[in-house]
C-alpha cells in the first residue's frame, strides 16, 4: 500500500504532543540539595551556584519551610565545616551540622519530608579527599579505614532520623560495611542510595566551592571512575546491589546518559542521577547572559536524564521548577 507517511500528525499541536509524549517528567521523582554549615544566622552566597546558599541549621529550617510550601518534600543535605583533620572526626561528631539538621527537620516534619544525606569525608578531611590518607600521602587513600569512618557517619545520620544515606566516596565495599553497621544497630529500614558510578569529572567545580571540599593536592582519579570507561559501571552496579544498595546513582548526568541507560537496563533497583553543580551553573550563567530561555533548557535537560532511565533526579533546579510552575507546561 503506497500511502503518504506523515509523522508530523502527532506533533501538530501541544495537546497532541502531550498525549503522545513518551517521557513525562514527574516532579515527584526530584530531590532538592542543600548545603548545611556550622554557626548561627548564616546564609552565604555561593558564587558558582546562583540561588543556592550555605546555611546554618536555623536558617536552613526557614528555607526548608518555604520550600515545603512550594511542594518540595524530598531533600538531600551536604555538610560544610572548617573543622578538618586527618581522620575526618567532624564527619560524625556532635557538632556535625548535617546530623543536627536531620534531627531538627525530622522532628518537625516526620515522614512528610524525605531526608537524604551525603556520606563522604571530603568536607571533613584536611586533605580534601574522600578518604583518609596513609601517612599524609594524598595519592594513597586507606580504603578500609575510610570505610569504617563512613559507616560511623552513616550510623549517626540514621540515628538522627535520616531516611536515606548517599555514600559518594567511591571506596570499595563501603555499601556492605555501612549496611552491616546499620543492621547490627537496629536501623534495618534506612535506605542506601549508592553513588554507583561517580566519575572523576570537571563538572563538580561549583560544588567543591560550596562545600569547601576541593582536594588540596592531587585529584580523585584514584577512586572516582574514569570517564573513558563504560562497562566498568556495570561491574560497580553488580557489587552495589550485592552489598545491599536500595537505589543506585550515576553522577554527573548529562554527559553520562549512556551510563544511565546501561544501568537502567541492568539494574533491579531504582536508578537515580545527579544533575550536578556544573550542569546547573551552565544553565544559570547562560540564562543570565540572555543566551537561552531557562525554563526550556531546564525541562529539556531533566527530561533527557529521565528519558535515559533515571526515575530519581537530584537537581538544584527543583525549587525554581515548583516556585515558577514550570512543570505545568
Amino acid at each position: 500500500m503506497d500511502l503518504d507517511q506523515r509523522p508530523r500528525r502527532l506533533r501538530r499541536n501541544k495537546v497532541i504532543r502531550d498525549l503522545c509524549a513518551e517521557t513525562q517528567l514527574n516532579t515527584k521523582g526530584l530531590i532538592q540539595p542543600y548545603f548545611v554549615c556550622e554557626g548561627n544566622s548564616v546564609r552565604e552566597t555561593i558564587n558558582g551556584l546562583p540561588g543556592i546558599h550555605r546555611e546554618s541549621v536555623d536558617n536552613l529550617l526557614e528555607t526548608v519551610a518555604q520550600d515545603v510550601e512550594f511542594g518540595i518534600n524530598k531533600i538531600m543535605l551536604f555538610g560544610v565545616t572548617d573543622r578538618k583533620d586527618a581522620l575526618a572526626a567532624t564527619a560524625y561528631d556532635n557538632e556535625n551540622p548535617v546530623i543536627n539538621a536531620v534531627r531538627e527537620i525530622k522532628q518537625k516534619y516526620g515522614d512528610d519530608l524525605f531526608i537524604a544525606a551525603d556520606v563522604c569525608l571530603c568536607a571533613s578531611t584536611e586533605s580534601g579527599h574522600c578518604g583518609v590518607s596513609v601517612n599524609g600521602d594524598t595519592d594513597n587513600i586507606d580504603n578500609d579505614r575510610s570505610v569504617e569512618i563512613l559507616s560511623q557517619m552513616g550510623l549517626r545520620l540514621a540515628a538522627a532520623g535520616c531516611d536515606c544515606l548517599g555514600p559518594s566516596d567511591m571506596m570499595d565495599n563501603r555499601v556492605e560495611v555501612i549496611r552491616r553497621k546499620l543492621e547490627s544497630s537496629g536501623f534495618k529500614n534506612t535506605i542506601i542510595m549508592a553513588y554507583t558510578a561517580k566519575f572523576a569529572s570537571s563538572y563538580y567545580g561549583p560544588f567543591r566551592e560550596a562545600a569547601k571540599s576541593a582536594p588540596g593536592k592531587g585529584d580523585r582519579k584514584g577512586y572516582q571512575m574514569d570517564f573513558r570507561n563504560r562497562t566498568e559501571a556495570l561491574h560497580e552496579l553488580e557489587l552495589d546491589e550485592q552489598e545491599g544498595a536500595d537505589i543506585v546513582m550515576i553522577k554527573p548526568a548529562l554527559a553520562y546518559l549512556d551510563i544511565i541507560s546501561d544501568i537502567r537496563q541492568n539494574s533491579s533497583v531504582p536508578v537515580a542521577a545527579f544533575n550536578v553543580s556544573g550542569e546547573y551553573a551552565s544553565v544559570k550563567l547562560q540564562a543570565e547572559a540572555g543566551l537561552i530561555e531557562e525554563k526550556q533548557m531546564v525541562i529539556e535537560n531533566l527530561t533527557a536524564i529521565n528519558r535515559a532511565g533515571a526515575g530519581i533526579i537530584l537537581t538544584y533546579h527543583l525549587r525554581d521548577i515548583l516556585k515558577n510552575g514550570w512543570h505545568h507546561g
